[in-house]
């Protein structure tokens, strides 16, 4: 039997199971010269146990790596310096010569003279996951046995260039676990040279096919120093072809090594394929597509009218597309971005939303997507949809509009042909609109107070499998009360209102988003009185000095408790409890069952208390809500003052009125339902961390948490039989670590493709960032990028900039001067609460987090929905 040699491999005994020796280019080498009529050129794998042999037991070089360890990824300098250190140490090692006899066996197979492109092939390379693509090097026209033994070191170096470093770091994978084979490869003189993807890489577009192409060598065209035509193909048919001039190319010499060329006038726009090559190209990439099950990056070159695939790789940046149950076209809109909760969420978290939501859901990464397919495909229905989805978030409008307008994509319903203008039909005749009694509210509140508090009872006779259906009956009670007639009827109106208020003071007095400052400072808005009450806990600290010196270094869960050691801690401990009794269910991302809630965690609002000790005087919570009802009063006396002057004056200053009250008095409910389903959400995740500890105790499970990645039918047939497979929990762990790095789209299709909206605005500042205005005024200040709620450290005056805003944020906004979010929209909760804190905001801003540096001056118009950088 003949043994494997582990040193060298020929590309035809590898494949993606040899990995760990022969990286991923190596590996997936291998996998194409197993497909039929795919031409890949000749050659063999340096694998890693050589470089293990020469690099990983080399003292200097580990010396070397042990210093690596301590640096972070902004400590570029070091990085730099260690860096250099390391691959002139490695380019120093002389290769053993049984090593170099080894190789020279495998070259005496080709001719004398040929000439080899020598490759990087990595571990942590080409993985599902992550690209390290493009991080280590690759030469060309490499010829005779000692230019190849000098630059398989190179190539070992190059494990060790700044930007391989930077990244891995980045990605958490450890130095020392990644290992380089080097791909020794026969070269090929191409006429023309390109890359391939299989989904088109800016729109995800699966059906869609993009080539960039180019004469002379690939490697120019991957550098970026030559320009390449683009082609694009979808179902076998070239759609879009882009030629521009081609000046340079890069062709290999004679004795070795490449050169730059110029290309003949004529030949510039010339394109580079012909349509026939470009679908013959095509087919092979969706065989090789096949081949792997995943889209694919490939690099590929024509010589003497033959296609060669030089190497094949998953495209790691495509966000995964939400399954169907069909072959046909959907459209599928993002939950994240109406919930302002962007984040993945883990299994048992998605199990409960969707339990809680009226209508199906279909999941992708760890965040849900509703399929708006049916409505778009009736004019009246998309209609409405259009018109609910445009209130909240513009972009997401914007992009259903441009896939409505698309021909082919939507067909419309026998019979249900658009009439002419019935896309401006108001959604709501305004006028129309009920007079409510303000008690509604109230009634509505305590009906959720009583509701609440009997669950907290009947949950606790319930355990085991019972225990889990109890809570799917309880979501289905708890969806109709979140969604009863009267509860969304009050919220509408609410909504309704405050648009017919800026559409008819626009039109009557041309002033824009007047309902801003009327909503400031109503009644019933439990998210807000959150914000407000926080203050309140911190003037029950301020005048105890050796507390508040404590409590900046407490890191202890239970601090609450340790308070009692000092002079007023009984006090404080009981106001922050009472804080916790009716706010610590919130959090973060709150709408995640899984999350950790402040009471699981009392010390998340630690910073929060002595920011509020440090920028506010005694009583400012009191203050603050009379200040902002103050100026809504204000506000409404000028509006009826002026209208009175108007034609039919009597009329006009009537039904603002009328619609002035509806916003101060059932304005504020917008926010409790949401309030009722998280109040909901931690009684049954108290009771299901009990069933954890048996699970734990019965070692079905290595950590309470592990409950987390499993659905509520999984974790009754587990609790019900105490069996567990836990590598299921092992992959969706490593599945949730992924997710974190996706950026979910607003919307996208069954193909994969990413519709981003765009803001249509005129007229504004050169250089502005454009967002959707949701809270008036315009103010300048520092900005403060915050990603992670914990790492606030705001000062008064300063703008927060986030990614997303959820209630548990709202602590923050007491000390904010104004708001700019990267999702949200009208009536998501960061806009509403700002508008009731007269905080000016914008929010939808794409990328705001990285356009907006931490620290600069910027300008913020809440009124026109734009940030200027000072």
């Amino acid at each position: 039997m003949k043994t494997m040699n582990t040193r060298i491999l020929d590309f035809r005994e590898a494949d993606r199971a040899m990995l760990a020796m022969v990286g991923g280019k190596g590996a997936n080498l291998g996998e194409l010269l197993k497909m039929k009529d795919v031409h890949v050129p000749e050659g063999f794998c340096i694998t890693t146990a050589v470089y293990k042999e020469v690099v990983g037991n080399n003292t200097a070089v580990n010396s070397l790596l042990d210093q690596l360890a301590t640096l972070k990824a902004d400590n570029r300098n070091a990085i730099s310096e260690t860096a250099a250190e390391i691959r002139s140490v490695i380019e120093s090692i002389s290769m053993a010569p049984d090593i170099a006899d080894d190789m020279a066996g495998y070259l005496a197979k080709f001719d004398d003279g040929q000439a080899f492109a020598v490759r990087s092939s990595a571990t942590a390379e080409d993985l599902p996951t992550a690209s390290f693509a493009g991080q280590q090097d690759t030469y060309l026209n490499i010829i005779s046995k000692d230019a190849i033994l000098k630059h398989i070191s190179r190539c070992w170096a190059s494990l060790y260039t700044d930007r391989a470093i930077i990244y891995r770091m980045q990605n958490g994978f450890d130095h020392r676990k990644v290992s380089l084979s080097v791909a020794v490869q026969k070269m090929i003189f191409p006429e023309v040279a390109g890359i391939m993807f299989t989904a088109d890489p800016v729109t995800a577009d699966r059906k869609v096919v993009s080539i960039d192409a180019s004469f002379g060598l690939g490697e120019a065209l991957v550098s970026g120093i030559v320009n390449a035509d683009n082609y694009k193909v979808r179902n076998s048919e070239v759609t879009d072809k882009k030629i521009p001039g081609k000046k340079l190319a890069v062709y290999a010499l004679q004795d070795g090594g490449t050169k730059e060329k110029g290309i003949a006038p004529e030949l510039q726009y010339k394109q580079a394929l012909t349509d026939e090559q470009i679908l013959q190209l095509e087919r092979l990439g969706r065989r090789i597509e096949e081949h792997f099950g995943c889209p694919q990056d490939i690099e590929w070159c024509l010589a003497n009218d033959t296609f060669y695939m030089l190497q094949s790789r998953p495209i790691t940046t495509l966000y995964p597309i939400p399954t169907a149950n069909d072959k046909e076209y959907h459209v599928y809109v993002s939950v994240g971005h109406q919930q302002m909760m962007t984040d993945p969420m883990k299994p048992l978290g998605l199990s409960l939303w969707q339990l809680t939501s009226i209508r199906p859901m279909a999941i992708a990464a760890g965040r849900l997507f509703v399929d708006v397919t049916e409505e778009l495909v009736s004019p009246t229905k998309r209609n409405i949809i259009l018109n609910v989805l445009g209130k909240s978030d513009l972009l997401v409008k914007d992009a259903l509009t441009t896939v409505v307008e698309r021909n082919g994509f939507i067909k419309l319903l026998p019979g249900d042909e658009q009439t002419p203008g019935s896309e401006d039909k108001p959604l709501v005749n305004y006028l129309a609109l009920t007079d409510y009694d303000p008690s509604v509210v109230t009634d509505l509140i305590k009906r959720s107070e009583i509701a609440i508090e009997e669950l907290k009872q009947r949950i606790q006779t319930k355990s085991g499998p019972d225990l889990i259906d109890f809570i799917i009956e309880d979501t289905r009670l708890s969806r109709k009360q979140i969604f009863d007639a009267q509860s969304i009827e009050v919220i509408m109106t609410a909504m309704n209102a405050a648009s017919w208020i800026n559409d008819k003071m626009k039109e009557w007095l041309n002033e824009k988003n007047v309902a801003d400052t009327l909503s400031q400072s109503v009644s019933n808005n439990i998210t807000s009185e959150m914000g407000l009450a926080l203050l309140d806990v911190a003037d029950v600290i301020r005048p105890y000095p050796e507390l508040i010196a404590y409590l900046q270094q407490a890191k202890d869960d239970n601090f609450p408790d340790d308070l009692l050691r000092f002079e007023g801690g009984q006090e404080v401990r009981d106001a922050v409890y009472a804080y916790l009794n009716k706010y610590g269910m919130r959090c973060p991302g709150e709408i995640d069952i899984t999350r950790t809630r402040w009471s699981e965690k009392p010390d998340t609002l630690v910073a929060f208390m002595l920011t509020n000790i440090r920028n506010f005087e005694p009583g400012a919570s009191k203050r603050k809500f009379e200040q902002g009802k103050k100026e809504a009063l204000n506000k409404e006396q000028e509006l009826l003052e002026r209208l009175a002057q108007l034609p039919d004056g009597e009329e006009k200053v009537k039904e603002t009125k009328r619609m002035i009250n509806l916003v101060r008095n059932l304005g504020g409910y917008r926010e409790y339902p949401k309030y009722d389903m998280v109040n909901r959400y931690f009684i049954y995740k108290l009771a299901l961390l009990k069933e954890a500890e048996k699970l734990l105790q019965a070692g079905v499970i290595v950590e309470a948490e592990d409950i987390y990645y499993l659905t509520f039918e999984e974790l009754r047939e587990v609790i019900s039989t105490s069996q567990l497979d836990y590598q299921i929990i092992s992959k969706r762990k490593d599945d949730y670590r992924t997710y974190e790095k996706l950026k979910p789209p607003r919307v996208i299709t069954s193909d994969g493709e990413v519709i981003s909206g765009q803001y249509k605005r005129d007229n504004l500042p050169v250089g502005a960032i454009v967002g959707l205005p949701v809270s008036s005024g315009v103010i300048e200040g520092r900005a403060r990028v915050i990603l992670n709620m914990a790492d606030a450290d705001l000062a008064e005056g300063d703008i927060l900039v986030t990614a997303f805003t959820d209630p548990s944020w709202t602590p923050l906004f007491v000390s904010i001067k104004g708001l700019i979010t990267e999702v949200g929209g009208l009536m998501t909760h960061g806009a509403v609460i700002a508008r009731e804190y007269g905080l000016p905001a914008v929010v939808g801003m794409e990328n705001a987090t990285r356009l907006i540096k931490d620290g600069q001056r910027i300008r913020l118009n809440g009124t026109d929905g734009y940030v200027e950088i000072l």
